[in-house]
This record gives structure tokens, sequence and C-alpha cells, in this order.
């Protein structure tokens, strides 16, 4: 069967159906209304506690350098157990967020069924979903494992390898499942640590990095039709650093008006947060382009020899 008759019998096996849109827009309402309940209660409290926090982080600095007496013992055990209180109160409005990002892309797919119609399930998209959950893993380990914080007032960043398995799932699966598998493991990898209010920027930030990198790869520069190994590298290398590049001006951006609109975080610790994210998220960036680059192009042969790589 040639191409052309490939897309003519996935037209044909195409169904329109109404499911996942009923369920997006269900879980859209109830995310709303639960971050809305969930920033009326405990996340305002836990800007009182992180008030605090800071207050104590400033004794301790005081202690240090000696211009303050005080029992430095007793004041690391307050501040450790704050930042407990802070971190517990933060989360219920976190997963209302991500649950309302998490609810906008399903909506989003739902219309699509909805006016498209969605094709029947095969055995490529069994190994798909095989391979983006295996990569989705490894984008939390990257994070979760393999970071650097950097603390900023009650708030912090990070140099880490996430963004490494973010780019390879794209190169590997596509756009969309790419996308899918960085966003749904570097925002599990939030949620249980303490960059839980991070979560829902980091599903919207790396679901756009995986379609961006996706759309490069395999939309533009035809990656897993290409043979002639120059232009493979040149592919994987150009989508890569493209993904990055729009991360690299959106990761700051984003997280400014983020964390200025949705958390309340005071705009001077925003901005700080913003300019120290710019040289993170740029370091990040070049270990991603160099690692994913270098991964793919170790892995492509073998997965395409095994059987194991997935035609997009």
């Amino acid at each position: 069967m040639n191409r052309k008759q490939e897309k003519e019998s996935g037209k044909a096996e195409k169904q329109k159906s109404y499911g996942l849109l009923m369920i997006g827009a269900v879980l859209l309402i109830a995310g709303i209304l639960f971050s809305v309940y969930a920033y009326n209660t405990s996340y305002r409290e836990s800007t009182v506690t992180g008030a605090q926090l800071s207050e104590v982080k400033a004794q301790i600095g005081a202690v240090k350098e000696g211009t303050q007496e005080g029992d430095l013992e007793a004041l690391t055990a307050q501040s450790e157990q704050l930042s407990a209180e802070k971190l517990s109160l933060e989360r219920p409005y976190s997963y209302g967020l991500t649950l309302v990002f998490f609810a906008i892309l399903l909506t989003a797919r739902g219309i699509y069924n909805a006016a498209i119609g969605r094709r029947r399930a095969r055995q490529a998209d069994v190994k798909r979903l095989a391979q983006a959950g295996l990569l989705a893993a490894l984008c939390y380990i990257g994070f979760a494992f393999f970071k650097i914080d950097i603390p900023v007032g009650p708030e912090k960043t990070a140099f880490h390898f996430g963004n490494v398995f973010c780019v390879l799932a794209a190169l590997l699966l596509g756009g969309y499942w790419g996308g899918l598998a960085g966003a749904v493991g570097m925002t599990i990898a939030d949620l249980t640590t303490s960059y839980v209010t991070s979560a829902p920027k980091t599903f919207f930030l790396k679901l756009c990095i995986g379609l961006i990198v996706g759309l490069v790869a395999h939309g533009i520069c035809h990656l897993n039709q290409a043979r002639d190994g120059r232009k493979v590298a040149m592919a994987t290398v150009a989508a890569a650093f493209c993904g990055m590049a729009f991360n690299v001006v959106a990761d700051p951006l984003v997280g400014y008006f983020y964390k200025s609109y949705l958390l309340g975080v005071p705009q001077d610790i925003a901005s700080a947060l913003a300019k120290i994210a710019t040289l993170t998220t740029g370091v990040n960036a070049v270990v991603a382009v160099i690692a994913a680059s270098v991964f793919y192009l170790a892995l492509r042969p073998a997965l395409r020899k095994s059987g194991l790589s997935v035609e997009i």
C-alpha cells in the first residue's frame, strides 16, 4: 500500500467522537471552580506563611553574619517547618491550575475529534503510547533527581536535565506524543517536589516545546524519511534548537506573568526570578540541544533496525 492509499484509508477509518469533548468540558469547569476555591482558602494562607518564612530566612542570614543574636538551630528548624507548611498549602491551588491546563488540552482535542474525527487504535499507537510513558518517566527523573536549586527569596529556579528528554521525546514520537510525554513527566516532577506551584506553567511550556520540535523535525524536515546522515544530523539539531529557543524566551516571560498574576508573587521577586530563569533556561537549553541530539542520533539506527521506531 503506497502513502496515498494509506492516507485515504486513514480518512476512511476516522470517526467523529464527542466523548473526549464532554470529558474535557466537565474537567475544565471542575478545575476552574476548584482553583477559585483553593486560591481563596489555602493559597491565601500560604502567602502569609511565605512572608513569615522570608522573615525567618532573613534572621538566619543576620545570625550567620553576626549582625544579630539568635538560636541558629531553632531558626533553621522553624524555617524547615514553615517551608513544609507553605508547600502543603500551595498544593491544592497548583493541582487545580494543572487540572485546568490539562482540561483545556482535552477539550481542544475533543473539538478536533468532533469536527474531524479520530482514528481507530492501531498497533503503532500502542507502541507510541508505551514509548511515551517511558520518556515521560525519563523526563521526571531528569528533573526530580538531576537538578541544582537556586533560591530566590521564598521561590527558586534550577539547572536540570529534564528538557533533554522532553526534546528527545518529540524527536522520537513527534510533536503531539512527545509534547505530552514531556508535559506529563515534568509536571509530575513539579507536583511531587518543592516546585509544585510551577506545575501548570511547566505543563504548558513543555507541551509547546514538544509541538515545536516535532513540527520542525517531522513536519518541515521530514526527519523519519531522511536517509542522508548529514541531513538527519542537521534536522535533529535544528529542531532541538527551535524548541529550546522558544523555551529560553517563553519560560522567563510566561513565568513572570504566571507568578505575578496567578500566584500573586510580588513583582520584584517575580522580576528577579525571570532574570535568573533567563540564565538557567539558557544553560538548560544548550545542554538539551547537545544531549538530545546525541541521544537521538545514537538511538535512531538501533530503533529502526529493531522495528521499534514509530512512523510519524
